[in-house]
């Protein structure tokens, strides 16, 4: 089967090929003799109803120094594509948010795309993990200063980050009788304006924060555990860490049983869970990662994966 696909994503000319995700589905698509139309967030327009955008056709190569070929920017309406993948990276900000307005209006068109807009826009990556107590460790969520120091005072050890960030951006550890304790909050929550996340630090960092790739719901069979470096408690690739496949354990395994429906009931079809230790931490919806490592480390093809299932379901 021959399909029109759209890429939503940020600038194709700034990814790092060799570990990019979005990339790994575009030379997957390709090989399937798949057509891909790229298009930028800011490429997306309504005009007297119809969801259109500037696009160009794309070529991709597996080529670490040329790694595509774009074609003339053209306008054109969305619902004419089969499939649009979302691949926009956070911060989930106001441009985020009517993006997936746009896209939803495509959807009801009959376009499918990946992930749901509007689970997406639903699903904040952080505050996601608290319909899931039974996998977390203590969670507090909220801008006041007293909720948040009472909070560190009982459960000692404390990691404190915001809810729109991603790669490890503006996380702080914050240990007992910490100096800066008022400050970080003051930073974070912007003086009280802005709800943060709050959870009790969890040691097995140093055995690294697992990355289990979901599939409509289903986990990828190995994880790819970020291992922090030397001085440092972010396991995230972005900071610094470095990737080391791991099979799924059985309480991974079970996390996954928890979350898995949830995510197929919102049509969350390609989602990341962070996993540390035994504890679910964030639930990676906008545009999860470590596809082309675990490719790589284990010779499968998720990528792969994760198209087979998407034609299942559009039948």
């Amino acid at each position: 089967m021959s399909l029109n696909i759209g890429v939503v994503m940020d600038p194709i000319d700034h990814i790092k090929p060799w570990k990019d995700t979005t990339l790994a589905m575009l030379l997957e698509a390709q090989r399937r003799g798949w057509s891909i139309q790229y298009m930028e967030p800011a490429d997306l327009y309504v005009r007297d109803g119809e969801v259109r955008a500037v696009t160009r056709d794309l070529t991709v190569r597996d080529d670490n120094n040329d790694w595509f070929t774009l074609g003339e920017p053209a306008p054109r309406p969305l619902a004419g594509l089969d499939m649009i993948l979302m691949r926009q990276d956070p911060p989930f900000n106001a441009a985020y948010l009517y993006a997936t307005y746009m896209l939803e209006k495509v959807e009801r068109e009959g376009v499918m795309v990946v992930n749901k807009p509007a689970s997406v826009r639903d699903s904040n990556e952080k505050l996601f993990v608290t319909d899931f107590p039974q996998c977390c460790v203590p969670t507090l969520v909220s801008g006041r200063a007293d909720r948040l120091r009472e909070f560190v005072k009982e459960q000692g050890d404390t990691v404190m980050k915001p809810l729109d960030a991603m790669g490890g951006t503006n996380v702080f550890r914050i240990e007992p009788g910490s100096a800066n304790l008022s400050v970080i909050i003051d930073v974070l929550t912007e003086n009280g304006k802005t709800p943060v996340m709050a959870q009790r630090f969890i040691p097995e960092i140093k055995d690294g924060d697992k990355r289990i790739l979901m599939i409509n719901g289903e986990p990828v069979d190995y994880a790819l555990a970020r291992i922090p470096k030397e001085g440092e408690f972010r396991g995230n690739l972005a900071a610094g860490g470095t990737g080391q496949g791991r099979e799924l354990t059985d309480r991974d395994r079970w996390i996954c049983q928890q979350v898995g429906p949830v995510l197929r009931e919102k049509g969350l079809y390609f989602v990341g869970l962070d996993v540390i230790g035994d504890y679910l931490t964030e639930i990676n919806v906008t545009s999860p990662t470590c596809v082309r490592e675990l490719d790589q480390i284990y010779g499968i093809n998720i990528a792969g994966q994760l198209f087979d299932a998407l034609l299942e379901l559009r039948g």
